[in-house]
């Protein structure tokens, strides 16, 4: 959640930050009101409690009518100190819950509107020309489904809706693309974990999934546990309640885990193939680092994601997600998108995220001040080093007339394959 004390001082950008995301800028003023409330009360408990131990030194030496009035006084000062105690504690829950429906204050130039009004801030690469190659595109799942790498059916009968198999070289080429994303993260400086894919409601919240998009997350009610839509949430729950050393430089975490997310909403979009589904893999990276130095880690992430997609031989978009569509832990979001050819239009591949103090304030992980004395919150960020949905794009750009698809020339060691061929069942 938003600093409090950031909130008291500017105000106004919070409101416009809420604007920016079509939001309610009336929460701004009710937290406002709250904390108000909350002071107020918290400034006369402490100066009646503070009147009270001295007023006991004096009914300690009183006798007589005297010390019964000063029994009589003490009783009222109990009751109210009491009261005032409740009602701090009642503004400063009402506080804290509007807090936490409060996004993060989004960064000076991030885009105002919803889903449709980012920026693109690059391209690059061209789209093929199929129709002066002489052949009409196929799209993914009729790819994968010549290649037996794709099995929708198998995956319905078993799981529901949404579930699919990979099969044979998609099998391979799932866990090659992965192998290599992890190799760029560590090389990159960063630490690989296997992390948790079941995590508690405290963890969940505190990372920020569990306000706009609960209904987003498959919850075990049995057990009181999520199973987690990206291993950010694991990631970021690692360090709770830790005071980090940054003085060597950012911590940085990368994994590699089973993804679930229940779709809620998207009823009839991308129902075919594996473009929307409920599980998939996905390599994800992390870093704690000093608020100071957040923006360029973050373009750090990017360049990193940009790298992949450059290797991968994809054309792609850069684009600066619109406020309204960051979700509430980020300040600023930027996509890499890759050409779909059968679809004629650029699809989400990567997604990198500064989510400045928010998710930590919220999960109280901080460092020592290096401009001063005692603690500060940290900083941190997310980034998609590649998904299962990669594969989409993957089949359909380097597809050939026969149904063949060439192997990217940097996955192929990882592969172990140049070509995946057609195969007859």
């Amino acid at each position: 959640m938003i600093d409090i004390r950031a909130l008291r001082d500017d105000p106004e950008r919070v409101r416009a930050s809420q604007r920016a995301r079509g939001e309610d800028e009336t929460l701004v003023d009710a937290v406002l009101e709250a904390d108000a409330r909350h002071r107020s009360a918290l400034s006369e408990f402490e100066s009646l409690r503070a009147a009270q131990k001295s007023f006991g030194k004096q009914v300690a030496k009183a006798t007589g009518e005297d010390k019964q009035a000063l029994l009589a006084q003490a009783k009222q000062d109990s009751a109210r100190v009491k009261e005032l105690d409740q009602r701090s504690a009642e503004a400063a829950a009402e506080r804290e819950g509007g807090l936490r429906r409060i996004g993060n204050v989004i960064i000076d130039g991030v885009p105002a509107g919803g889903e449709d009004d980012y920026v693109v801030l690059e391209e690059q690469g061209a789209p093929r020309d199929f129709a002066a190659e002489g052949f009409e595109p196929r799209d993914h799942l009729e790819l994968g489904t010549l290649l037996g790498g794709i099995d929708m059916s198998r995956g319905a009968k078993v799981a529901g809706a949404r579930f699919y198999f990979l099969r044979g070289t998609l099998a391979r080429l799932e866990l090659a693309l992965m192998r290599m994303a992890l190799d760029r993260a560590l090389a990159a400086g960063f630490e690989q974990l296997s992390v948790p894919t079941l995590v508690t409601p405290e963890t969940m919240e505190a990372a920020g999934f569990l306000d706009a998009h609960a209904d987003e997350v498959y919850r075990l009610a049995a057990d009181e546990l999520y199973l987690t839509g990206t291993s950010e949430v694991a990631l970021a729950g690692f360090h709770a309640g830790e005071i980090l050393d940054l003085s060597q430089g950012p911590r940085r975490y990368t994994a590699l885990s089973t993804c679930y997310r229940r779709e809620a909403g998207s009823h009839g979009k991308d129902t075919k193939g594996i473009i929307r589904v409920h599980q998939f893999q996905k390599v994800e990276m992390f870093a704690y680092v000093r608020p100071e130095d957040a923006e360029a880690e973050h373009e750090r992430m990017l360049d990193l994601e940009r790298g992949m997609l450059d290797s991968m031989e994809l054309p792609y978009r850069v684009i600066d997600t619109a406020a309204g569509d960051l979700g509430g832990p980020a300040a600023r979001k930027f996509d890499c998108e890759a050409w779909v050819p059968t679809q004629g239009r650029h699809r989400e591949l990567t997604s990198t995220s500064n989510c400045t103090t928010f998710q930590a304030r919220r999960l109280n992980t901080r460092e020592r001040d290096p401009h001063g004395s005692g603690t500060r919150m940290v900083a941190t960020l997310n980034g998609t080093m590649a998904t299962t949905r990669w594969l989409v794009a993957l089949l359909e750009n380097h597809q050939q007339a026969d149904g063949s698809v060439r192997v990217p020339e940097a996955l192929q060691p990882y592969a172990g394959l140049q070509t995946l061929e057609p195969v007859t069942r």
